[in-house]
């Protein structure tokens, strides 16, 4: 009979230490934290090999603690034993001096589950100020200190958006005249490049007459007459010129430019040359006189 209430016994204390086979641990990486510092509590299980431990997660109630992250480790064994480790990152809102964590482990064994607790950790509150004074000492300074003025964009905005749209309207009410102003003065630029163009090659002739210096003069007044008409001059013979022109006069003129590159006659060259460089200031004038009357009346 003794031997049998012994027998009990045993298989009573048995489930106990084989429980005692687990070791649990916690503990805060610091003793003290600011409201709302991220803290970690490192929570250890050591166990057999042949067990089965879980670690609470975020579902888990941490209060008065804030759960802000959980980190898992791997799983190191050695000799048969098994140490399991986790951190979670928590914050502190409570404006209790010390606050308290201890976090389970779970063994879930055949047919039921067993429950072990971490020793109870502290975690102290560290407060920004040591103590308030009763009275305040305000510190005097008379120095104005320079505030950061911010950039206004909206005001910026409107402003560039303002010019713009002057700029626009400037634009669509004056650029006919402005294009007819810009057109004058280039008529004009190119007018004196002609008149020194002109002035070199008439010298040229006078000295040395030949079918080179006279082709090139010709050459220079057809192409400065097709760009102040936009006629095809230098594509026309004399006779077509003429027609244009309705200038009879203007075909013995050629004429006689083109003895000189034909004959090699050189009588009647001045007569030739002053004629036609008239007759260019002539189209140049009527060409500025054209735009400045479409200037006046836009």
């Amino acid at each position: 009979m003794g031997r049998i209430l012994a027998f009990i016994c045993f298989l009573g204390f048995l489930p106990l230490a084989w429980s005692q086979q687990v070791e649990v641990e916690g503990y805060f990486t610091q003793d003290s934290a600011r409201l709302g510092e991220r803290v970690g509590f490192v929570l250890k299980a050591k166990y057999p090999e042949s067990s089965q431990v879980f670690f609470p997660d975020s579902t888990y109630d941490f209060s008065p603690l804030v759960l802000l992250e959980k980190k898992t480790y791997l799983s190191a064994t050695n000799e048969g034993t098994t140490l399991d480790s986790a951190v979670y990152y928590v914050s502190n809102f409570s404006l209790d001096p010390s606050v308290y964590l201890s976090l389970p482990v779970y063994e879930v064994n055949r047919y039921d589950s067993l429950t072990y607790y971490s020793n109870e950790a502290e975690l102290k509150l560290k407060l920004m100020l040591d103590s308030i004074p009763e009275e305040l000492a305000f510190k005097e300074n008379n120095v104005y200190q320079p505030l950061e003025k911010s950039f206004n964009w909206l005001m910026i905005g409107l402003v560039a958006g303002a010019v713009i749209l002057l700029l626009g309207a400037f634009f669509l009410l004056f650029f006919k005249r402005i294009k007819d102003f810009i057109q004058v003065r280039s008529e004009k630029a190119r007018w004196k490049r002609f008149q020194k163009k002109w002035s070199k090659q008439t010298e040229l002739l006078k000295s040395k007459p030949t079918i080179e210096t006279a082709d090139e003069l010709t050459g220079l007044w057809k192409g400065y007459m097709e760009h102040l008409t936009g006629q095809p001059y230098q594509e026309w013979t004399s006779k077509e010129i003429a027609e244009a022109l309705q200038d009879v006069e203007i075909l013995k003129v050629l004429r006689a430019l083109d003895k000189i590159i034909y004959a090699g006659d050189t009588s009647g060259s001045q007569l030739a040359t002053d004629y036609l460089l008239d007759l260019a200031r002539k189209t140049f004038q009527e060409k500025l006189t054209r735009i400045n009357h479409e200037r006046a009346s836009a």
